[in-house]
């Protein structure tokens, strides 16, 4: 039976399961209709508070460095249960980094010195941190392979080299649980800052990290249904800084810089600024050779984005979501488009004069020739007895496996790696320990190069695409490469790459 029609019949709880699969008994599956049944992202689950809009937009709180001395950072984080309040008289137990969600924001300088102590506080669960999208050694990746035993400390450290300059962030990596204890609340932004920035000081730096959050009517945190499973956790609410439609007032002429992080665990944002023009300066892995204007931008999961947002006009500006879509197996499809994120005041006020953006940023040398291709091939997979039904996601035909080493690479030398995505819904593909660059995207015949050059560390791959991207790894060790839609990661569709020296 074909798989969508197959998934029509339903499922709805996830009753058991193998690291790799996820596992239902046929007597508890009774239609799948999702959460509540309703369309998630369109409107809240039935009987879930209404979350306060239009308070001025916070700032994630710095994370304190204790080192007394120049080009050394250092300083504790704590993952541990915490309880905050998203809307009026319910108290919401989370999983926060130092008591908050998201975590409080690291700020850190290329050519810095990282030492950051790691408490494991999650009762009952290993954890780890993974520092996503940074160029750090294997052993300080925060691998599922490397965990953190509830109750323990690591400290992580590591050298943050000269052009590492980008928008990063952190979440746990532990082996079965990094969807849950991403959804609950443990992630956080990590920008590394250049020495010497060609973006004007007069545009500011601003984070605005978009996480998803789902209420039930008692203020908790539900569990992942087999729905959710299926497409990846979409919750009832895009919250930008940890608050819904957050304000911010500025005056007109005014031209800011936003770093937008897609942290949630399986939410795709095609965003567009209503009345304020776009300018593309940066993605994953730092800025762009040159600014690109744009209409519209797509976020998948665990993607960034560094824009320069001009506010020409007084009025309101908002930040809203598109129609994107990205495939779904079974009901509930997520209506997504329409929804204000983020609200911007535009005064009367005129704004200071600031200098115009370069019209170079940096250069960004392009790899060369492979000497090694590779071919991955994303699938799904069911498989239905008279008491069960399983499900996967496949890499290449296999379930992830700690113990394998799914490839052996060569430190110093570029591979060609071609992402073919046979599934029926797009993957964001996500290699650890280094940035690449997308050269081509293939889809139903036609063949086309992306809009500009960049580092990237995460790719969205749309079904019946094939992306091709050209990487180097110069650190050895075990790294990671995965979909980031993080419910698939954890159904098996992750691999190993063996980094030799």
């Amino acid at each position: 039976m074909h798989r969508r029609g197959f998934l029509k019949a339903g499922l709805v709880t996830v009753l058991a399961g193998r690291p790799a699969i996820a596992q239902m008994k046929m007597d508890d599956m009774p239609g799948m209709g999702g959460h509540a049944g309703h369309d998630m992202g369109a409107a809240p689950s039935q009987g879930a508070a209404a979350l306060p809009e239009g308070e001025a937009l916070r700032d994630l709180p710095l994370l304190a460095n204790k080192a007394g001395t120049s080009g050394l950072f250092k300083a504790r984080l704590t993952a541990e249960p915490a309880t905050v309040r998203f809307a009026e008289g319910l108290d919401t137990p989370i999983l926060g980094y130092n008591g908050m969600s998201p975590g409080p924001l690291i700020e850190a300088v290329e050519g810095d010195r990282v030492e950051i102590t790691f408490a494991n506080r999650v009762p009952d669960e290993a954890s780890t941190i993974h520092w996503h999208g940074m160029p750090v050694p294997a052993d300080q990746d925060g691998n599922p392979m490397d965990p953190v035993e509830t109750g323990t400390d690591r400290t992580y450290s590591f050298e943050l080299p000269e052009g590492s300059a980008g928008s990063y962030w952190y979440h746990p990596h532990s082996h079965g649980k990094t969807a849950e204890q991403v959804y609950r609340g443990l992630a956080g932004a990590f920008v590394v800052k250049p020495k010497a920035d060609p973006i004007p000081a007069g545009y500011g730096d601003t984070v605005l990290m978009f996480t998803d959050l789902r209420l039930a009517a008692d203020g908790t945190l539900p569990d992942n249904t087999m729905t959710d499973l299926m497409n990846g956790r979409v919750g009832d609410y895009v919250l930008v800084n940890g608050q819904r439609n957050p304000a911010l007032t500025v005056p007109f002429g005014t031209k800011r810089r936003f770093r937008l992080y897609n942290a949630t665990n399986a939410r795709f944002l095609r965003l567009s600024f209503d009345g304020a023009p776009m300018t593309i300066i940066g993605t994953d892995g730092g800025l762009l050779e040159a600014p690109v204007a744009a209409d519209d931008i797509l976020l998948s999961p665990a993607e960034r984005l560094d824009l320069i947002v001009s506010f020409d006009k007084p009025g309101p500006a908002t930040l809203y979501t598109l129609d994107y879509d990205r495939g779904w197996m079974g009901a509930g499809r997520p209506a997504d488009a329409g929804l204000t994120l983020f609200t911007v005041h535009v005064s009367e006020t005129p704004a200071d004069a600031v200098p115009p953006l370069p019209d170079r940023l940096r250069p960004i040398a392009q790899l060369g020739a492979p000497a090694v291709s590779r071919r991955f091939v994303f699938t799904e997979t069911m498989a239905m007895s008279a008491t069960s039904m399983e499900m996967g996601f496949l890499i290449n035909g296999a379930a992830f496996d700690m113990n394998r080493v799914d490839i052996v690479a060569k430190a110093g030398e570029v591979e060609l790696w071609e992402i073919v995505n046979e599934a029926d819904m797009d993957h964001p593909f996500h290699v650890h320990g280094t940035q690449f660059q997308v050269v081509e995207h293939e889809r139903d015949g036609k063949v086309s190069e992306p809009p500009y050059l960049a580092w990237k560390d995460t790719v969205n791959v749309a079904r019946g695409e094939t992306v091709r991207l050209l990487l180097r790894q110069d650190r050895p060790g075990p790294r990671m490469y995965h979909c980031h839609i993080l419910e698939h990661e954890q159904l098996g569709m992750m691999g190993i790459v063996d980094v030799q020296a």
